[in-house]
């Protein structure tokens, strides 16, 4: 299993932490943001399918912003598996 840190832009989240076990989504952490909703999230995501989670995060926007949370994770994810 590896450990990712991303740093997102554009969000409240200050940071955001992973583990992938090959294209598997583990221990997903949102530094600041909102927490009940980021947490949700974060549970949700336990074991999932990390590009099936880029894919249905990637694009999601917060407010009046042009990205959010969620679409920073997916960015993150992304990264990390076009790293692997």
């Amino acid at each position: 299993m590896k450990h990712y840190t991303y740093k997102p832009q554009g969000t409240c989240s200050t940071q955001i932490e992973f583990d992938l076990d090959g294209h598997t989504l583990h221990n997903v952490h949102f530094t600041n943001g909102c927490p009940g909703n980021l947490l949700a999230i974060s549970k949700l995501l336990e074991g999932a399918d990390a590009q099936k989670t880029v894919d249905i995060l990637k694009g999601n926007t917060c407010g009046m912003k042009n990205t959010s949370c969620a679409d920073q994770l997916a960015k993150g994810i992304a990264a990390a598996l076009q790293s692997e």
